[in-house]
């Protein structure tokens, strides 16, 4: 049975995060989860933004979910975690504030739009782990990850707010859906902490030192690979690696994927259907271990 839901790429989708996009669709199709990309969305209204120009973000991510409603009303599914968590609390505080639900409807009527509350955000990583589930999952491998340890990196943001799908301290989902494709989950105790997020722009220092930590983590506990359900996250623990190495007299090279990408390669995916080659350092030698 197909698995239906609304899809939210998100504006990373279209520039640093694409190889996101393209696995997660590539999963998706492999899985018989159909994704219809919402018509016409628009910037989730961002983490920054949001600090900023509060009641303005609110607006801009409640048109998303207002548009979600027109289509159909399915559940609405972000990749991005930066995404779900500005969709999901706009959500919730337009359910949980009569005033805001007001205020928000009245600039939603200017565009022709209006919004009952009734969408229901969602992340990629709860889809594929509780709707379809795990075991669903492992009956569709053909290449067991065996042999591979991967250091789970769920972020700050993709089981928050609330702890939705899973505890937001330690979280255990991405580990499961590793275990379904035969890989080893290492001990990585910071699997929720912040990779600095949009700190790589004002006070880089700070975000250095957060990817440091990630890295480090990652490199005693024996990972092969970091695994990541978020755009910004796997483009900071990544990209930055050589400024981190400069910064601590380091030498990390450590390859760093979508969880999309390690689950579409299990699943028989081809390399370039996983848009594996924009990886920034090479995938290669980590896939090599997997059993052909």
């Amino acid at each position: 049975m197909t698995l239906t839901y609304s899809y939210f790429p998100g504006c990373s989708s279209e520039a640093t995060g694409k190889a996101y996009d393209i696995s997660t669709r590539a999963v998706c199709d492999k899985l018989d989860i159909e994704l219809k990309e919402l018509p016409d969305w628009n910037c989730c209204g961002s983490t920054s933004y949001f600090s900023i120009r509060e009641l303005e973000s609110f607006g801009v991510s409640a048109r998303n979910l207002a548009i979600a409603q027109e289509v159909g009303g399915m559940d609405l599914v972000a990749t991005c975690s930066a995404c779900y968590t500005i969709l999901a609390k706009t959500n919730r505080y337009f359910s949980e504030d009569p005033v805001l639900h007001e205020t928000i409807n009245e600039a939603l009527e200017a565009a022709g739009r209006t919004y009952d509350g009734n969408v229901n955000v969602r992340h990629i990583l709860d889809v594929i782990v509780n709707d379809l589930g795990c075991e669903t999952v492992a009956e569709k491998v053909t290449r067991r990850m065996t042999k591979l340890r991967v250091a789970p990196y769920y972020g700050c943001q993709a089981t928050r707010p609330k702890g939705t799908f899973d505890d937001p301290e330690f979280p255990t989902s991405l580990d499961h859906l590793l275990e379904a494709v035969g890989a080893e989950p290492i001990y990585y105790p910071v699997k929720t902490k912040c990779c600095g997020g949009m700190l790589m722009m004002t006070q880089e220092d700070a975000a250095l030192r957060l990817c440091h930590e990630l890295l480090k983590c990652a490199q005693d506990n024996g990972a092969d690979v970091i695994v990541t359900t978020c755009p910004l996250c796997e483009m900071n623990v990544e990209a930055y690696q050589k400024m981190v190495n400069k910064a601590y007299g380091t030498s990390f090279n450590i390859p760093v994927m979508y969880f999309t990408q390690l689950l579409g390669y299990a699943l028989g995916v081809d390399s370039k259907a996983l848009a594996l080659q924009m990886q920034i350092v090479p995938v290669e030698n980590v896939l090599a271990k997997v059993p052909a």
